[in-house]
This record gives C-alpha cells, structure tokens and sequence, in this order.
C-alpha cells in the first residue's frame, strides 16, 4: 500500500492542494529533468543524433505499458488534447447523413474538433445530456449507448467526466460503437496515470491525454494512442522525424513519402524536444513504479469516509459505482453559495476548482487525510453558516 509520497514534490507546507485535476504539481525529479533539460544545450555538440529519438522512443514504451497498448510504435506525442483531436477529425471519413455522438459539456478540447468537422461535412452533431439529479453516471451511459445507431461514425467521450468525475461504462460504450462501425475516440486526460485503463479490453480507435495532469508531467506535452482504423491517414504536418531511416542525419536530402509504422507518423514536429520530453519520462517512470492500481487505491481511501460525511451534510455526490476515486464533484446543499464557499476554501488554503455546477475535488498521492480533515471542516462551516431559503 502507498503511504503519503508529498516528500516528493515542492508543494507549500501549508497549502491543501486538492486539484490535480486542474493541474498537477512538478515532481522533484521532473522539475529537475528539466532543468537538466535546459543545461543540455548549453553544449550542442554533446546532442547527438541518438538523442532525438531514444527519450522519445522511452516515452512511447512506458505510456503502452501504463495503458497494454502492445506495441509503442502506436504511440504519438503531440502537444495538446486539441493537435491529437484535430489528427483523428482530420483522418475520419464522414457524411451529411451520418452523425456524431458526445457527451454533454465535454472538455472544449474534445468539442470543437466535431463542432467543425459536422459543420464542413453536414453531419449531425449530437450531444446527449445526463439526466436531472446528482447520481447520473449510469443513466447517462444508457442515454449514450441509446444515441448511437447505424449513423453514428464517431464518438467522442472521457472515461471520467472532467466538471465532476462521473465514470462512463466505457467498455459498453465501446462495444456498441464497434457495432455500428463507428470510431470511439477518448480524451484520457482526467483518468489515465490515475485509474488502470486496458486498451485491449476497451480498445478504442484513439485515446487522447495531455501530459500536465494525472500523468504528473510539463504543459505543452501529451500522447496519443491511435489504433489500426488510423494507420493510413494524413497527420497534421509533415515532420522529417516521422520518415523511415530519419536517424540518418546525413541522409537526411533523401526524401521519403512514406512513413514509419503506426502511429509515429502523427508526432508533432520537434517532438523530441530535450526538455519536455525528459520530464514527462520521468514523471511516467515513477507513476510506473508507485503502480496506477496502488495511486487508485490510495485515492479511494482517501475519499471514502469524506464522501459518506458530506452527503450527510446535505451534500450531491454521485453514487461511488458511477464516479472516479480521484476526482469527484460536491454539488450545494440549500443555501449554500458557491462563492460563499470558495472565499472559506480560500481563507484555509485549500486549493479546488469550480468546474460547471460542481465543486471539483481532485486528491493524489501527496494528499493526506489532514488535507480532507480540513476541507471537511470548511463545508461543515458553509452548512452552518448558510442562508436560510
């Protein structure tokens, strides 16, 4: 069992930082990869032309483990959940009579690729909504599985819902999606370093994560799974280190049309670069040796007691079935503000995010049951101390 890992970060001492969901905090090893990122160049001539591909190809390695992707080569780094949305929109074939199915107030990443690709195409655009109340989780599943049909040609979803961690019966999802041949495309940024996730029991036709949540890495790095429905495809530029044979430098002015194999193909030019790239390695290096399973774990036990104690405060949380360990949402009892209570959460340095109708409560591995004492105390305050309606 993991115990408290916060002597492995630089969080303030007195902060109760609840909001990896917002953004993660810089491991010690990660800032310092860095850090030996930037020093790296003070010396060109000790970057050889290994370098540019043996991180990245590290990288490729340990996010198909984290994820039973087989083999790395399907693997893509980009730079964002939009670049790695904006490749799958780019390589799915559609029509004016077929549609696509999301999943009501999704991340904005996984929106407006479909917002434009139904708009230049004429197909349907449909957005399915969750029904009324706080337990929601399995009922929107059967809304979503109920949206698809022999028109659908993609589905764009999150296993966890990013506003309030709601879970999707992804594996069902993925199922009917395959019936109908419609793709299946994830945004993992909210689940993936934090829950296990098996691509081969799932097997979606692309997963998108950014780097800088719950895989513990920088901003402006992410990976891209993408299966075989994507093999053929056009990637959004043209980078020289997607071409066979790119780590011959000197035969660099011999042009190759073709591509090497999988999903490489969709990197984002400069991929390899020497500073993000070996912060994210590190940073999925030690996600590897704590063991997603084991993060899961400690997060339940962490929010476990804490989400009886609320909902006996008056407190919505979704039912513990339907929501994700490590991120869950607290909707209001009557009469309490959402302002009121952030300027208390404010007051005790406890750092959540207010995201659609929820308060977002996103714990990890450096938390501890002091931080959700004190978060506890303060929405016992807000009841208290409520406006009577």
């Amino acid at each position: 069992m993991l115990t408290c890992q916060r002597h492995l970060f630089s969080l303030p001492p007195n902060l109760h930082y609840l909001n990896c969901a917002y953004m993660s905090p810089l491991l010690k090893a990660v800032e310092e990869a860095g850090v030996a990122g930037i020093r790296r160049k003070r010396d060109p001539s000790a970057i050889t032309p290994a370098a540019f591909f043996e991180d990245v190809q590290r990288v490729r390695e340990l996010f198909a483990r984290l994820i039973n992707a087989g083999d790395p080569r399907r693997i893509a780094v980009i730079p964002s959940v939009s670049y790695g949305m904006a490749t799958v929109a780019k390589n799915t074939r559609i029509g004016p009579r077929q549609n696509i199915v999301i999943a009501h107030q999704q991340f904005p990443s996984n929106v407006y690729a479909w917002r434009r690709l139904s708009a230049t195409t004429g197909a349907k655009l449909r957005t399915v909504e969750p029904p009324d109340g706080t337990v929601r989780g399995e009922a929107w599943t059967t809304r979503l599985l109920e949206s698809i049909n022999r028109s659908t040609r993609l589905v764009a979803l999150a296993p966890v819902h990013w506003t309030d961690g709601t879970r999707f019966g992804v594996e069902q999802i993925a199922a009917r999606a395959r019936d109908v041949g419609a793709a299946l495309v994830l945004d993992g940024t909210q689940s993936i370093g934090a829950m296990p996730f098996d691509i081969e029991r799932v097997r979606p036709d692309a997963l998108v994560c950014a780097g800088y949540k719950w895989l513990l890495g920088p901003y402006a790095i992410g990976l891209a799974y993408l299966g075989e429905r994507y093999d053929r495809g056009m990637p959004v530029e043209e980078t020289w280190m997607s071409r066979p044979e790119s780590d011959d430098f000197g035969g660099l002015v011999r042009y190759r049309d073709k591509y090497r194999p999988g999903a490489i193909r969709y990197d984002v030019g400069e991929g390899s670069n020497f500073i993000l790239v070996p912060m994210l390695l590190a940073a999925l290096a030690q996600i590897a040796a704590w063991g997603v399973g084991e993060i899961e774990q400690y997060c339940r036990a962490l929010s476990a007691d804490f989400k009886d104690e609320v909902r006996r405060l008056g407190y919505g949380v979704e039912d513990d079935d339907w929501q994700a360990p490590h991120l869950f949402g607290l909707r209001m009892p009557a009469g309490v503000g959402r302002t009121d209570l952030q300027t208390l959460l404010a007051l005790r340095a406890l750092s959540v995010s207010v995201r659609g109708d929820a308060v977002r409560i996103a714990p990890h591995v450096y938390n501890d049951a002091s931080d959700m004492a004190v978060l506890l105390e303060v929405l016992r305050e807000a009841v208290a101390t409520a406006s009577p309606t």
